[in-house]
């Protein structure tokens, strides 16, 4: 029994190093460009550019998501950018790391009809992690604007953490209060 034991405490720990080392290298499970029907003209100098700003919406809610693109769309159209809407998606610890609780086309589903909403042109990017800031930190460029939904409390939400957490990194963080 207590070879057992330590035999899975080693299974798990390699697990975890391997975990960790893909980390490093995390590229989006799932990554679907949507363009609105409205198409907004953009000059002809910032299509040829290749450094268009983003503009990242983190995904908490549903109904927070939703908020926080509204207030991102006004946003980017104001400044000719593009919304980078990213959903890390935790798998815990006893799956494998390829196949999530939910499954991706659900959620793919779900992101799409949130993102149709959206006034500009918006890229739906799922991380399957283990951790949702960890996959934050190494995707989120240095400096970036990250717009966050939630609602507003007069203890401390997740959503508030992450934004905070976010500002803590040297991001530039919007939070959006949900209607």
């Amino acid at each position: 029994m207590r070879f057992l034991l330590l035999l899975q405490a080693l299974l798990f720990t390699i697990e975890l190093k391997a975990d960790m080392g893909e980390a490093k290298h995390l590229s989006p499970t799932f990554e679907k460009l949507l363009t609105p029907g409205r198409k907004r003209q953009v000059p002809a100098r910032l299509e040829e550019s290749e450094h268009q700003l983003d503009v990242a919406v983190v995904f908490t809610s549903a109904d927070a998501t939703a908020a926080a693109l509204r207030k991102a769309g006004a946003l980017a159209d104001s400044l000719n950018a593009r919304i980078k809407l990213v959903a890390p998606q935790v798998v815990p610890y006893p799956l494998p790391l390829e196949s999530p609780p939910v499954l991706l086309d659900f959620s793919e589903h779900r992101l799409r009809e949130i993102a149709l909403e959206s006034p500009v042109e918006t890229t739906i990017q799922i991380y399957l992690c283990r951790d949702a800031w960890d996959a934050l930190k190494t995707v989120l460029a240095p400096h970036s604007l990250v717009v966050i939904g939630g609602k507003r409390r007069w203890w401390r939400t997740r959503e508030e953490s992450l934004a905070r957490k976010l500002r803590r990194a040297g991001h530039e963080v919007v939070f959006t209060e949900m209607e």
